[in-house]
Formats: C-alpha cells, sequence, structure tokens
C-alpha cells in the first residue's frame, strides 16, 4: 500500500510540473529556444532544493548546508502551490480571454472600401486593349480580414497575460505571506471559563506559544521576537505546547537561548518535531533554560492543577502519553488545565475529567486550502471548541515549518484568560 501511495505521489508530482511547466514557459513562448530551458531549469532546479532542503534538515546534514538550501528549497515549495493554483484558476479565464479578443477584433477591423477610378472613355470605332471584367473597375474592393491578430498571435497573448497574472499571484501571496511569518506572531485574547475555578484564580493569563519551529531559517532573531512578544503580554504562566526546534541541540542551542528571558513560569511538552530533533536532548535544554518540562507529568499551583504529556510521535521511542501517569491520581474537585501537541490528544483528556486543553500542531493549515487537509486529519483546526465537559483551544502557532510563510492561517501567541463561574 505504502509503495502504491509513493508510486501515485509521484506521479501526480511529475504531472503537475510538467503542467505548470508548459502553461508557464513553453505556451509563453513561439518555439523552442532559451525561454523554454530556463523553464526546465527552474522548475526542476527549484524541486531539487526543496528535496535536498527536507532531506537535509531530516537526515541532520551539516547545518551550513541545511541553511543554505533551506531558504531557496523551502519557498519554491510554497511557489509552487500558488503557481499551480493560479495556472488551473487561468483555465477559465484563458477561453474567456480568447473569445473578448476574437469579439473585439471582428467590431474593431476596418473594412477598406477601395474605389478603383474609370479610364478615360475611348474614342468610337477604337478598340479596347483588353475586355472590361465583371467585378473590376468601379466595384468596391474585397473588406480587408477581420482578424487583426492570427490565431497563433492570438493564442500566444492569452497564453502570456493568463502566464504573468498566476506568476505575479503567486509572487505576492508568497512575498505576503513570508512578510507575516518574519515580522512576529501577533497576540490574541480568549476567556475560558472554568467551572471548578475558585474566584480567587479569576483573571489568571496563561501565554500558550506553540509551534515556533526554530531551525535553518527561523533562528535567534525569531525567537527573540516570539519572547518579547510574551513578555509584553504579562502573563502569569507561559505554557510552551511542543514543536520548539527542528534540529539537535548543538545546531540550535543558541539559537533558542532567548528562552532564557521569559519573565513568567515557563512549562514545556513536547511536539513530534522534537523526536525528530532529540527529544531527551531537547527536554534537558529547555530545563536548563528555565522552562520546566511536563513529561507526563502534573503540578499543583495554587489555584488548579497543570498537567503535561508527551506528544504522540514518542511512542516509537517508548516516550509516548501517559495520561494515567499524569492525571491518575489527582483531586478531581480541582481544575485541570492540560498541556498536550496534538489536538487529537482530546479524546484521552475528556475521559481523564480535563477542564480544559491547549495544543497546537495544526498551524491552522499553514498555507491555504492545507486547512482542508488539517480539518481532516484534527478535530479541531484552530480555536476554542467543546468536547463535553472538556474545553480545547488549539493556537495555530507562532512560527512555520518548512516554507516561512503563512497564507489564510496568520501565526499567533494566544493569552488565555482564565475565568471563574464563581466571581
Amino acid at each position: 500500500m505504502v509503495i502504491v501511495f509513493a508510486v501515485l505521489a509521484l506521479a501526480f508530482l511529475v504531472t503537475a510540473n510538467w503542467y505548470l511547466w508548459r502553461r508557464l514557459f513553453r505556451d509563453t513562448t513561439s518555439g523552442p529556444g532559451w525561454g523554454r530551458r530556463v523553464g526546465v531549469v527552474v522548475v526542476a532546479g527549484g524541486w531539487l532544493l526543496a528535496i535536498g532542503a527536507l532531506v537535509g534538515e531530516r537526515t541532520g546534514a551539516p547545518f551550513w548546508l541545511q541553511q543554505t538550501l533551506a531558504w531557496p528549497g523551502f519557498l519554491w515549495l510554497a511557489l509552487s502551490i500558488y503557481l499551480l493554483l493560479g495556472v488551473v484558476a487561468g483555465e477559465v479565464v484563458r477561453p474567456l480571454l480568447r473569445r473578448f479578443l476574437e469579439r473585439r477584433d471582428r467590431r474593431g477591423a476596418p473594412v477598406a472600401a477601395v474605389v478603383v477610378p474609370r479610364p478615360e472613355p475611348v474614342p468610337a470605332g477604337a478598340a479596347s486593349e483588353e475586355p472590361e471584367k465583371p467585378g473590376e473597375l468601379g466595384k468596391p474592393a474585397e473588406p480587408a480580414s477581420p482578424r487583426l491578430l492570427a490565431a497563433p498571435s492570438r493564442r500566444l497573448f492569452v497564453s502570456r497575460v493568463v502566464g504573468g497574472a498566476a506568476a505575479a499571484a503567486a509572487v505576492g501571496t508568497v512575498g505576503y505571506g513570508t512578510y507575516g511569518v518574519l515580522r512576529g506572531p501577533r497576540v490574541k485574547r480568549v476567556t475560558v471559563p472554568l467551572a471548578k475555578l475558585p474566584r480567587a484564580a479569576h483573571g489568571f493569563r496563561i501565554a500558550v506559544v506553540s509551534d515556533i519551529h526554530l531551525g535553518p531559517v527561523l533562528g535567534r532573531g525569531f525567537a527573540q521576537k516570539v519572547v518579547d512578544t510574551i513578555n509584553s503580554t504579562q502573563p502569569d504562566l507561559v505554557a510552551v505546547v511542543g514543536d520548539l526546534v527542528d534540529g539537535s541541540v548543538k545546531d540550535l542551542g543558541p539559537a533558542a537561548a532567548p528562552l532564557t528571558q521569559l519573565k513568567a513560569p515557563a512549562y514545556f511538552v513536547t511536539g513530534n518535531h522534537e523526536y525528530f530533533s532529540g527529544a531527551e536532548q531537547w527536554v534537558e535544554e529547555v530545563r536548563r533554560l528555565g522552562l520546566l518540562p511536563l513529561e507526563n507529568a502534573r503540578t499543583e499551583l495554587r489555584h488548579f492543577d497543570l498537567a503535561g504529556v508527551n506528544d504522540i510521535a514518542g511512542e516509537s521511542e517508548g516516550q509516548g502519553p501517559d495520561f494515567g501517569k499524569a492525571l491518575g491520581d489527582r483531586d478531581t474537585t480541582r481544575a485541570c488545565v492540560l498541556l498536550a501537541h496534538q489536538p487529537v490528544q482530546i479524546h484521552d483528556a475528556v475521559e481523564h475529567g480535563v477542564d480544559l486543553q491547549l495544543s497546537g500542531h495544526t498551524h491552522g493549515g499553514q498555507l491555504w486550502p492545507g486547512n482542508l487537509i488539517a480539518e481532516a486529519a484534527n478535530p479541531t483546526v484552530a480555536g476554542l471548541e467543546r468536547y463535553g465537559d472538556t474545553q480545547l483551544y488549539v493556537s495555530r502557532g507562532a512560527g512555520a515549518w518548512g516554507p516561512p510563510t503563512r497564507v489564510g492561517a496568520p501565526s499567533d501567541i494566544t493569552v488565555i484568560e482564565l475565568a471563574s463561574r464563581q466571581a
């Protein structure tokens, strides 16, 4: 089954990129030449860089090589998505534009009525050198052709207009989406009432940050923006709910260093990407940076319990989530907030009487229409929803994985303000 899926995926990838090359380069050039060869280099070279960036990150290639490949490779991934969407949308515009041009040419073509003057009268008895042929003298000439552009020229013009518009839209979309990530996450504020929360804890603020994804693209400068944004909200507690990094402690330890500047008590749980990057080493590193890892553990704060479980990806290393260990012996009369990276863990949270689960993982889809895929794989993609007596809040995340780009899913740091129903 895996082989069949891989073959289908490869076939789709090859077909999609051939179609992209055809519409953007072959159909916009009048014949074989340097333009089409440039197109082959751009499309094939972009995908080689993208695959190199993905493989380099997962195999732990030298960090300088990861950084070299990451920017062009990951940006091509995003750009190719919107180029493909643009040329597909162009298939609707193409016949309409061609028809418009044909009608315009028919309406605007000049009809030249050329009148040939009659010759001098011929004297009586003189024979005409040539007999007059019907339709030659005094008759209007045949009208000029109503088609100002030959069909091949019109097709080329339409292809260039549609291809150029698709390319401009794709570049603009990816450019704006990349700017949105690099400028840093925006703050969202959400009030969550908890039935068991005592009056004294009313207004308690938790800054939820997930999916920072420090790596070959987003580094120390980005981490500093995240920390500064969190501190500006003056939270009572910081919850880092997984996918902090994409790389080893050796390569990314300096990038994560700004976390030492967090002013509020901070807690951490692993995400799936920590298990691609050396989870045990990162747990120790975040502890060294001043955060408290909750590895299937619970801490009893003054007014409620705060628990955390490992990510599902840890199961492959014997470090998966253990809800019984984290929640099994707690006082169920106290409110409980759970940190769990993936929203799908909500079902276990409901079984264990959790009041509020804080998650990330989905990125809100990150690149539209990726939200459709995220919705199929997760109970909640972003925002607050209720599952029985348990509420689930899913952050879109502060950073981005792969392309440092977001379209239709802006990054965020959410300040959850807990509300007591007794207040």
